[in-house]
């Protein structure tokens, strides 16, 4: 059984920054990769970025060149630093654990955070 926990959301103005935290606990064999979604209202939970226990990284294409996803192994943490924020990134974040293939596709699995708001100011 695996626990996530969210942390680090806010209310902050376009062009600001942000970090989520997503702190891991507990261990599962089909775990490889960590991953935040983040789901706007009245639309469908979507991938944001997705890092592997090794360090591979994928993104969303609106994200790239603008969120950065890391983690702190001795932590067990994983963050998402967001740079240049505008209001389309408002949504609740979620931090998910899943799996990461060899062709870098992410395949959640049912462990899921509570969510943090992310609500980007005009």
């Amino acid at each position: 059984q695996v626990q996530l926990v969210e942390s680090g959301g806010g209310l902050v103005q376009a062009g600001g920054s942000l970090r989520l935290s997503c702190a891991v606990s507990g261990r599962s064999s089909s775990i490889n990769a960590v991953a935040w979604y983040r789901q706007a209202p009245g639309e469908q939970r979507e991938l944001v970025a997705a890092i592997s226990t090794g360090g591979s990284t994928n993104y969303a294409d609106s994200v790239k060149g603008r969120f950065t996803i890391s983690r702190d192994n001795a932590k067990n943490t994983v963050y998402l630093q967001m740079n240049s924020l505008k209001p389309e990134d408002t949504a609740i974040y979620y931090c998910n654990a899943g799996f990461r293939n060899y062709d870098g596709h992410y395949f959640p699995l049912n462990s899921w955070g509570q969510g943090t708001q992310v609500t980007v100011s005009s």
